[in-house]
């Protein structure tokens, strides 16, 4: 007899995600069900604004991968208007992307996903003299002695005996699945440790192009902030750019890449070493899509991308089809299965264009045992590229670069396997999908040099200009306009669509990463990534601690504050703010 399991919420962070899978009398999951269980209420918010400062609402969608809506809601207004940024504002744009990357990538491995595959209590048994040996036998990272190993244990030791774990409670510690020594297990947890405080020093590129972090300012036209001649400026001269902070951020950025190339690295090869079988399941689908960013030239020039657009379909790493956003017959957004309603009746795909947003929640009073998954059954909605579902995030990316040639991409990806001793079919699953997270990574941190020299070149030669106010006089805009704004979010490809109508917002939509991948079932039934990931060779040794369905969900590093927000049950506003 088949049986439902239940795991909600099954985010560590940001946002309600419900999974429901139907599992064989043997354990092997058999059905899966995805559901956000809160909605968004953004783009009706956004209707009737101005577009210009429609970024500040959009941006707040996600507290985690903070910037990536501020930058898809500007250029949704730069696109619609037909609105030129210079070169030195894409550079920083790209260098804010890249840091987000890099720092939302080492925060998901070590603070939302190792403890999928890593056991804290088992940690408290490993010789720390053995702990140092293996950590230096994988990496030169300096801190690797046996007396910090053995203050680490402490720490562990202090929490699991006061009863409280803490930031590590909520576990299935001694979990069979769980495969690590205890060394190797000690050497991750005091690693994890480390990443927290890394992680606060790299936001500080944030801060420095975006005044703050989280959710830095932006400008639809450029940058917000302009260089000052020197640090000493002062007055209306002195700003946040200068010599010494650019000093700052090439510090921030070798700081990246220490910590990815010494410690994120060696981390993901020593412990996918220890969980090989996890790269023969949880693909799933077999799509996958990216839609391009970090451009040399302008968004508008696709050539000049360094993560290029397309969509591979069935793992033919030969073929790659174009993609582009702005055509009904590629992007739609299919609510057969969501909690909304379309005039045109549910089983109609939208193009975001003339996307709607109509709640109509008809599940089951909260709370409950489980969903009918027959009807409606989330607040995400299924967006298809041709009818088809593709996944998107890391793992479409580094594909991406790998079977277009680049070079830096197919020397780590290959070296790796090669360690591991694995083809490069083992990317196609959950552990694939984290190694992506790492490679990309590293790709980008690397490359994340390259746009800062470029920038202090052209700041040396005379170029400072760092946005356009061309077009800042609504009364110089078209009677209506439609653009859309897009990037590679940490997540995966996101588009901001906008309809400008009298110098006003009349339509707003979000296509996110996480209703790409994490929506539910179409008008034909097609399942979207997550829900297919998991009816991949996936068997539960205990029901009540799904460990195995934490893995591979989390291997995408699912973000569902981007796909639902909160609301009234009954629709009403909550409250209303004046601003003068």
């Amino acid at each position: 007899m088949n049986k439902r399991v239940v795991v909600d919420p099954i985010t560590r962070i940001e946002g309600h995600l419900r999974i429901e899978a139907e599992t064989s009398a043997e354990g092997a999951i058999t059905g899966a069900w995805s559901s956000g269980t809160m909605v968004r209420g953004i783009e009706i918010i956004l209707q009737g604004r101005d577009p210009r400062e429609a970024w500040a609402f959009a941006q707040r969608i996600c507290g985690v991968c903070t910037l990536v809506h501020g930058i898809a809601s500007v250029r949704s207004v730069e696109d619609a208007l037909k609105w030129s940024i210079p070169a030195n504002a894409q550079l920083i744009r790209n260098l804010m992307i890249a840091a987000q990357h890099v720092h939302d990538h080492v925060m998901h491995f070590y603070h939302l996903h190792a403890l999928d595959w890593v056991d804290v209590v088992s940690a408290l048994k490993a010789d720390p003299k053995a702990t140092s040996a293996l950590a230096q036998s994988i990496s030169s990272w300096p801190k690797s002695s046996p007396g910090y190993f053995a203050d680490t244990q402490k720490r562990i030791k202090q929490f699991v005996e006061s009863g409280q774990l803490g930031i590590f409670a909520n576990g299935y510690w001694g979990h069979p699945a769980y495969q690590l020594p205890p060394e190797a297990n000690l050497m991750a947890v005091a690693h994890y440790l480390e990443a927290l405080a890394w992680q606060r020093d790299v936001v500080k590129l944030h801060a420095i192009f975006g005044g703050k972090n989280p959710h830095p300012n932006f400008l639809v036209g450029g940058s917000p902030s302009p260089f000052s001649a020197g640090p000493g400026s002062q007055g209306s001269a002195a700003t946040a750019l200068n010599v010494s902070t650019l000093a700052d951020i090439r510090a921030i950025i070798r700081s990246m890449q220490t910590f990815v190339d010494q410690v994120y690295v060696p981390d993901t090869l020593a412990i996918a070493g220890f969980y090989k079988d996890w790269f023969a399941r949880g693909e799933g689908l077999g799509n996958f899509m990216t839609v391009g960013d970090f451009p040399s030239k302008g968004m508008d020039d696709p050539a000049s991308m360094f993560i290029p657009s397309g969509v591979i379909l069935n793992r033919d790493l030969t073929r790659f089809e174009p993609v582009d956003l702005r055509d009904p017959a590629q992007v739609q957004e299919f609510v057969s299965h969501s909690w909304y309603d379309y005039a045109g009746g549910k089983d109609k795909g939208l193009h975001p264009y003339d996307g709607e947003t109509t709640l109509h929640y008809t599940g089951p009073k909260p709370p409950y045992e489980q969903l009918d998954v027959a009807g409606s059954y989330s607040w995400l909605k299924s967006p298809r590229w041709r009818g088809k579902a593709v996944e998107v995030g890391p793992l479409a990316r580094v594909l991406t670069l790998y079977a277009k040639g680049h070079e830096p991409t197919k020397a780590l990806a290959d070296q790796a396997l090669k360690a591991l001793d694995l083809p490069l079919t083992a990317m196609f699953s959950t552990l694939g999908r984290t190694a992506a997270r790492t490679l990309e990574s590293k790709i980008f941190a690397d490359q994340m040099m390259s746009w800062l020299d470029q920038l202090q070149a052209n700041l040396k030669a005379g170029d400072a200009s760092v946005h356009n106010t061309a077009l800042w006089d609504p009364k110089t805009w078209p009677a209506e306009a439609k653009g859309v704004g897009f990037m590679e979010a940490p997540r995966g490809a996101l588009a901001h669509y906008i309809v400008i109508r009298d110098q006003k917002i009349a339509n707003y939509q979000a296509v996110v990463p996480s209703t790409w991948n994490a929506g539910p079932r179409d008008a034909t039934g097609q399942p979207g990534a997550y829900e297919a990931a998991l009816m991949d060779r996936h068997q539960l040794h205990d029901p009540k601690q799904p460990l195995e369905i934490q893995r591979t969900i989390h291997s995408f590093d699912p973000c569902i504050a981007c796909a639902v927000h909160v609301t009234d049950p009954a629709g009403e506003e909550l409250s209303s703010i004046r601003v003068n």
